[in-house]
């Protein structure tokens, strides 16, 4: 009994002198809130105040900044406030409305912009300004009427002018070089609130959500957590430097309103379509002749192929590109101009840098054997060169009328047609067709000029026929009685 008195008063005098010296350790202890990398052996005994300094470097751009202040104040000035004035709705008004003075009122949405230039040119979303009428641009307090420039359904980009001088500009980065982890921050005016910043990290790059419209729809979205909210659109996504790296344009909900991930179009992309709005009036699109698809596992094992990584070639263009290169169905394209290929997003993002009329060396699998092949890129209309087409735009048909472009008319196994494009209010709608209806005969005529048919469809009266394709590629044929 005395041995385990003794015992037992032995180990609570070391219990309490161990924890003394412990919690006098603790005090003493400096705490850091650095992350500390495992080193090795090597790294432990070379481990210098310089390399010190490396690591801390090489880490900037991911790990979270002090504050976001400065990237801020440098992107906030550039960012506007955008205000759509839309036509009015008649089916949200009733026949009381009229008697209360409370007639249709114009409609009047809201979204952002970045300034990209000293004298006016402002980058934002084609969805933001869809379908307006007239278009303000608030900045700094001041309001500016603004000029639609040009418009691009393929990115959902758009540019806009106002007349002013010295406006802040703002600095370009690349979303080339982003990196995934990455810090970001979306400015832009979500629920008309002006100059709104959220922070967030990239969380992906070349995404494909399948939201956009256009012939040729190119996604490549980043995807970033950074909170994006409706009225954020057309703003700016901007890296720690305060450089713009991506336009906001999407968010991924059920409600409405931002769950969790936001999607914004490359700083890359959005200046190279902003770049050929302002000087060419469109897109100057480069084409290599072919349709492709991801490669799934299924595909793989059909195909027996040895990769996810690329594209599988599913459509030659008859004297495309592509088909003078040498390139077949179900060949596998790995890299452009030796940019690896992962999926469609970054294989339509390698293309969309180039212009009609540049060569690209493509590297690709046929067979389980590596080929390369030099393409020779085309326009829409299969040349080389710059392409400026004719449109004609009619405010009785409430429509924009264009010929229908080389990529089409083999897709759809047509020899000529005018496209229905930027359908509004007017004659056309009222006849029942939608927004990329081609008309192909009128009154048993080959539609092939825009201004010929358009003013024809001015004019007429009587019975008429239209022919055609839907914008879903099916035949269409039907009478009408105008007067």
């Amino acid at each position: 009994m005395n041995n385990l008195i003794k015992n037992t008063g032995i180990s609570f005098v070391a219990g309490l002198v161990g924890a003394a010296v412990w919690t006098q350790i603790i005090l003493q202890e400096p705490i850091s809130t650095e992350t500390t990398l495992p080193r090795s052996p090597e790294s432990e005994m070379n481990f210098t105040s310089s390399s010190e300094n490396f690591s801390r470097t090489s880490l900037d751009r991911t790990n979270p900044p002090i504050s976001f202040v400065e990237a801020s104040e440098k992107s906030t000035e550039s960012v506007v406030f955008i205000k759509n004035f839309s036509g009015t709705d008649p089916r949200r008004y009733s026949m009381f409305d009229y008697f209360f003075g409370n007639g249709p009122t114009q409609q009047v949405s809201t979204g952002s912009g970045v300034i990209i230039s000293q004298d006016g040119y402002i980058i934002t979303n084609n969805h933001v300004i869809d379908r307006a009428e007239t278009i303000e641009v608030i900045h700094q307090k001041k309001t500016y009427k603004a000029k639609l420039v040009g418009t691009d359904k393929n990115t959902d980009i758009a540019v806009l002018k106002v007349e002013a001088e010295n406006l802040p500009a703002i600095q370009r980065g690349s979303s080339k070089t982003l990196a995934i982890g990455e810090w970001v921050i979306a400015v832009g005016n979500p629920f008309n609130l002006t100059s709104t910043v959220t922070a967030g990290i990239v969380s992906a790059k070349e995404r494909q959500i399948n939201i956009l419209g256009g012939d040729f729809p190119l996604e490549s979205f980043i995807q970033t957590d950074a909170p994006i909210n409706p009225g954020n659109s057309g703003g700016a996504l901007v890296n720690v430097d305060g450089e713009l790296v991506g336009i906001n344009t999407a968010i991924l909900s059920r409600t409405g309103s931002y769950t969790g991930y936001g999607f914004a179009v490359p700083v890359d992309i959005a200046m190279k379509v902003a770049k050929d709005l302002i000087e060419y009036g469109e897109v100057q699109k480069a084409i290599p002749g072919i349709d492709a698809v991801e490669i799934t596992p299924e595909l793989a094992e059909e195909l027996n192929i040895q990769t996810l990584d690329g594209v599988i070639v599913t459509h030659v263009v008859k004297n495309g590109s592509a088909e003078e290169a040498g390139l077949s169905r179900n060949d596998v394209i790995l890299k452009v101009d030796n940019q690896p290929i992962t999926g469609m997003g970054s294989f339509e993002e390698a293309i969309s840098y180039y212009y009609p009329g540049d060569k690209v060396n493509v590297e690709y699998l046929r067979n389980g054997t590596k080929k390369t092949a030099q393409l020779t890129l085309q326009n829409l209309e299969g040349g080389r060169g710059v392409l400026k087409r004719d449109y004609y735009s009619s405010a009785l048909l409430g429509a924009r009328l264009e010929a229908v472009n080389t990529i089409e008319k083999d897709r759809l196994d047509i020899p000529y047609g005018v496209k229905i494009t930027a359908l509004n209010r007017g004659y056309l709608r009222d006849l029942g067709l939608r927004d990329g209806f081609i008309l192909t005969r009128i009154n048993q005529d080959p539609a092939k000029d825009p201004k010929a048919v358009g003013k024809y469809l001015e004019d007429f009266s009587g019975k008429l026929l239209l022919e055609g394709v839907t914008p879903n590629g099916q035949p269409f044929m039907q009478r009408y009685t105008v007067r």
